[in-house]
């Protein structure tokens, strides 16, 4: 694994794990997953209030794994970083054996 002898690359993945290293962050990644969503679409899927999804989706979007685009005064969220799929399936699977043990 190259991240063992590269420091800059360590450092990046940590600021990366970091970035989506939030309950709440996690869920709105997952949902991009599916496909777009506005903020109150998000909010509401998530039973959130408002304010604070704004705030989670301006912290992924300073790390650029979601962008945003104003569509019919809403501001639609589109994930940026389609490797985020393959990073929340070797999660899951992670967990899954952990619960095994």
């Amino acid at each position: 694994m190259k991240l063992a002898t590269n420091a800059k690359g360590c450092y990046e993945a940590a600021e990366l794990l970091k970035a989506i290293a939030h309950p709440l962050r996690l869920r709105i990644v997952a949902i991009l997953i599916s496909g777009d969503e506005n903020v109150s679409r998000l909010a509401e899927r998530l039973q959130a209030n408002q304010a604070v999804v704004s705030q989670q989706l301006r912290l992924l979007r300073m790390r650029n794994l979601v962008s945003v685009v104003r569509q019919g005064g809403f501001s639609v969220y589109h994930l940026m970083e389609p490797q985020l799929v393959k990073m929340l399936a070797c999660l899951e699977d992670c967990i899954e054996s952990q619960r095994k043990r």
